[in-house]
């Protein structure tokens, strides 16, 4: 398979398949993103694109930006069609609000007031925002034949899709008064993350091309990044009884999956995450004003002790210092800042000595 984007596909394609066997060919992973050498720069098209300028426009503002930068190593072009993270929550009938200074975001407005008057949660096929989202993927993957490939959209589904519907303070009140509600909530909408999961997969015919999510992860297979930003409101006990089943349904649901860990905040849960067996890898954020993944060298090695995989993010330096200190099998290392594809090779080469 060729992609105009991306030469080196096939090969690329194949250090993936070692990186999630466990594999090191002759270095870690590695997404590197230059900017061709002699051509004016195309602006990468944002989350929301699609409703600032059009569907087709926005996967064609993508084919513009793509052809004027170089993929360099494990990096593979690819366009992330959708309405902003918590899109999940208009598929279940949230209204979702936009800024025009936000051109990756978006607020859903809470529209649970009473559990009882809105079960039983569901996707409807006549929902407009599960529609249109439907619409952007066929119309992208039209543009992206053989140049780029279709992404996962941003799921923020189990419990951060209770948040979105029901709004923080409240859920956090309902897990203390009602808990058994939150339970069958839960039971409601976690099947739909794998429905919706299914039906982007087959627009954006990835059982053909393979898929990325919203982190730069590919796989042949079923690949998405997976979370539960809520859980670091709740107390472990209650993750392992809310939060933690719908995410081994969801790893279970895919062939490769990434947990993305988000803050310091979270760290309680760190054992109930790193034991659900299906989650392959930890993308460590470690939110603003926490340093960078060099000021946390010991709990990227805490993570690898515990058999799961890193994307391990940094400046070139950075990543340096940190392939120094990490065991390279299972890691992606995502550097940026890098100016040249002179740089780029410079640094693949190095990783090829050091490793």
């Amino acid at each position: 398979m060729q992609l105009e984007f991306k030469p080196d596909f096939e090969q690329a394609r194949q250090r993936w398949d070692a990186f999630w066997r466990g594999e090191v060919i002759d270095r870690p992973c590695l997404n590197i993103v230059a900017p061709k050498e002699g051509v004016e720069p195309s602006p990468r098209p944002g989350q929301l694109a699609g409703l600032q300028m059009g569907y087709r426009e926005a996967a064609e503002a993508f084919e513009a930006y793509a052809a004027t930068q170089v993929f360099m190593a494990e990096a593979i072009p690819h366009f992330r069609p959708g309405f902003g993270p918590d899109q999940f929550a208009g598929f279940l009938g949230a209204e979702l609000e936009f800024s025009r200074d936000s051109g990756d975001t978006n607020w859903p407005i809470p529209f649970v007031e009473n559990w009882e008057d809105c079960m039983p949660l569901e996707i409807k096929e006549d929902n407009p925002t599960w529609l249109a989202v439907q619409e952007f993927h066929r119309i992208a993957y039209e543009v992206s034949q053989g140049k780029f490939l279709i992404s996962q959209m941003d799921i923020h589904s189990n419990m951060d899709a209770l948040l979105a519907i029901r709004g923080s303070e409240r859920l956090c009140m309902d897990l203390i008064e009602r808990p058994e509600m939150i339970d069958r909530a839960m039971r409601q909408v976690r099947p739909f993350f794998a429905y919706a999961y299914d039906r982007i997969f087959e627009l954006g015919h990835m059982d053909e091309w393979g898929s990325l999510g919203w982190t730069p992860f590919y796989s042949r297979g079923k690949f998405a990044t997976t979370q539960c930003d809520f859980i670091c409101m709740i107390s472990p006990e209650m993750g392992r009884r809310f939060a933690i089943p719908a995410l081994v349904e969801e790893a279970a649901h895919l062939d490769n999956c990434v947990y993305h860990f988000d803050g310091p905040e979270a760290l309680p849960h760190l054992d109930s995450i790193c034991g659900i067996e299906d989650i392959d890898v930890i993308q460590w954020v470690q939110g603003a004003g926490n340093g960078s993944h060099v000021d946390w060298i010991d709990l990227l090695q805490d993570i690898q002790s515990r058999g799961k995989g890193l994307q391990v993010n940094g400046t070139p330096d950075q990543v340096k210092v940190l392939h120094r200190e990490l065991r390279p099998e299972k890691v992606l290392y995502i550097v940026g800042g890098v100016k040249s594809e002179k740089e780029g090779a410079d640094l693949i080469r190095w990783f090829e000595r050091n490793t």
